[in-house]
């Protein structure tokens, strides 16, 4: 395409940030450096259209009609009333979203956007800025947009500034309708030549089903656990009957390492670095703002070093709008309270350097665990080959909930734990939904069979054994509390496999409990990169006995019941790998005897 034609102060600007990002003169992170990048290298795109009407539109309607309504600068001086002034990276995202189009048509390339944000960057106003010039811009097409948040209180921050903004209209349009009551939160205006809609609404799902519209606004999706996949789908479609739509994901991180934001962050880095290289993802636009982290999830700097919380350099490089929003000495002394004080450490790993963390309940720091698995990659046809002895394990639901399997072993010490999970399809949908577990997935990954029965059959976990090993795999026992499913404890037995009773004791589960703790710290863990295993470790909430015994139970959880099922199934088949090491049993006599 042909750029040098492009006359206009905003494209300037946003081709000067995205050169001193991308050439290290201004400290950012690697995101946000291959974001920069890759507008670079669009622009030399032959396949892609590049005009500046519409983004001129855009950053000179917000710049010269809309003003803040509370706030003050870095100086303490008030912002109530003053106009809105966009940043560099705020000019650069308009840019880019409302300049390129697909080659001859008048369609705009870009009709995802995620807009990964630390607090404090003016994520709402900005939102909602775009929400209000994109519904203007887009007036002759019958432009109607949704800003969605979890709480009504959050979506109320957006409509609260769209209000204020949108009344000093009122001579200038046809007609202006604003409703603000307990029912409905909606501008409504009529151009003359076209009309905006525009509606405040909260995250549920029952008022989600019926929306259509072209442009939504998502707030918060940090919150959403990894069933949010089917709620993102279906506002997705709600956008079907427009071409020039837009759906933009503002958020911070959280305490959901594996939900469904944390998980579309994995994918779309790999859309930046250049991994993952589906057409479908050129329509995605990314700007990711987190402090880096290596593969154990320590902090680094620019130089790939493990550095401390308070480094300035770090807060720079996750910081957008560092000196205009924030100064970065309220942010080191942010940074050095939560160093001091543990319990404000993981408020400032979410908010502050934008990174994910596992909730406080939770025992396990999930990035081990990553760290770990993915120095191995066996798969399933070659460990069956290695000479290894596997210890099952077991644990079954009491009616139409999660059962688990697993198979433990040891190789060349390296632990490698397999599992498996059943469940009910009849239940199924509504338990995904409820718990917000993501069944379906899991199913289709190959980690979940799904049972045609009201409840999971003793019979279908006792089938999965004998495929195992069918498949290769030398079983020389299984553990099993037999007061938990008798009948699963006689069909093992008939199926010919050796099964030992196996009692649920604390005290018992410790040592298993403990010994994959020591393994994944010592990177000699492997779980074959199970999702649902690691839905599991999530979940997990530890208590320390004395003499180092440890419980450990479901953390509690809002939003749906958590499930440890999985983990469960590994350590029993783990105590049992233990219990025979112990007596001596576990080595190559009993292979070459099989």
């Amino acid at each position: 395409m042909n750029v040098s034609k492009i006359k206009s102060p905003h494209f300037d600007t946003a081709v000067k940030y995205a050169k001193k990002i991308a050439s290290g003169e201004v400290l950012a992170n690697r995101d946000r450096i291959l974001a920069c990048q890759r507008f670079l290298d669009d622009l030399k795109r032959r396949d892609l259209d590049f005009r500046q009407e519409q983004f001129d539109f855009v950053i000179d309607l917000i710049e010269g009609t809309i003003h803040h309504v509370r706030g003050e600068d870095c100086n303490g001086v008030s912002l109530k009333g003053a106009p809105m002034q966009l940043t560099d990276w705020q000019k650069f995202i308009c840019v880019n979203i409302f300049g390129f189009f697909k080659k001859g048509t008048n369609i705009r390339r870009f009709n995802e956007v995620l807009i990964f944000l630390p607090r404090k960057q003016g994520k709402t106003s900005f939102s909602a800025a775009l929400a209000e010039a994109k519904s203007i811009l887009d007036r002759e097409s019958g432009a109607v947009t949704y800003i969605v948040a979890n709480s009504v209180k959050q979506t109320m921050e957006s409509f609260g500034f769209l209000k204020d903004n949108i009344l000093p209209m009122r001579e200038d349009v046809k007609k202006l309708r604003i409703r603000d009551n307990n029912q409905e939160h909606s501008i409504s205006i009529d151009f003359g030549d076209g009309t905006a809609d525009i509606y405040a609404i909260a995250n549920q799902e029952e008022r989600l089903d019926s929306l259509n519209c072209n442009c939504l606004i998502l707030d918060e999706l940090h919150s959403w656990k990894r069933a949010g996949a089917k709620k993102y789908i279906l506002m997705k479609n709600a956008m079907k009957a427009y071409r020039n739509k837009l759906l933009i994901g503002i958020s911070t991180a959280g305490d959901i390492p594996n939900g469904f934001l944390a998980n579309r962050i994995k994918v779309l880095q790999g859309v930046l670095n250049g991994s993952i290289k589906e057409k479908a993802y050129d329509s995605y636009f990314i700007f990711i703002c987190k402090a880096d982290q290596d593969t154990e999830g320590n902090i680094i700097n620019s130089k790939g070093e493990i550095t401390e919380l308070n480094n300035p350099e770090v807060l720079k490089m996750c910081t957008p709008s560092i000196g205009v929003t924030v100064t970065l000495e309220d942010l080191i002394d942010d940074a050095d309270q939560a160093i001091c004080d543990p319990q404000l450490r993981t408020e400032y790993l979410n908010k502050t350097l934008n990174i994910f963390t596992n909730a406080l309940t939770a025992y396990f720091d999930i990035e081990e665990f990553r760290s770990s698995d993915q120095k191995y990659d066996w798969t399933l046809e070659q460990l069956a080959k290695l000479p290894i002895v596997w210890y099952g394990g077991a644990d079954l639901s009491k009616m139409h909930d999660l059962t688990a399997g697993a198979l433990y072993g040891t190789y060349k010490d390296v632990d490698i734990c397999i599992t498996h999970a059943f469940f009910p399809r009849a239940a199924a949908v509504r338990k995904s939904d409820e718990d917000n577990i993501p069944l379906f997935g899991w199913e289709e990954d190959g980690w979940l069979t799904m049972s045609n029965t009201a409840t999971v059959l003793h019979d279908d976990i006792v089938k999965w054994f004998i495929l195992m090993k069918q498949k290769g795999f030398r079983i020389k026992l299984v553990g099993f509390d037999k007061k938990f499913g008798r009948e699963f404890f006689l069909k093992m037995k008939k199926a010919g496999f050796h099964i030992k009773d196996q009692p649920q004791y604390f005290y018992t589960k410790s040592e298993g409990f403990r010994h994959i703790e020591v393994k994944v710290k010592n990177k000699q863990f492997y779980y074959l990169h199970s999702d649902a295993f690691e839905y599991c470790v999530q979940n997990v909430r530890a208590v320390e006995k004395t003499d180092d015994m440890i419980q450990y139970e479901k953390v509690d959880g809002d939003g749906g019941v958590q499930r440890i099922d999985l983990f469960d199934a590994g350590v029993f088949s783990c105590c049992q790998m233990l219990d025979d090491m112990a007596l001596g049993g576990a080595g190559s006599k009993w292979l070459n005897r099989e």
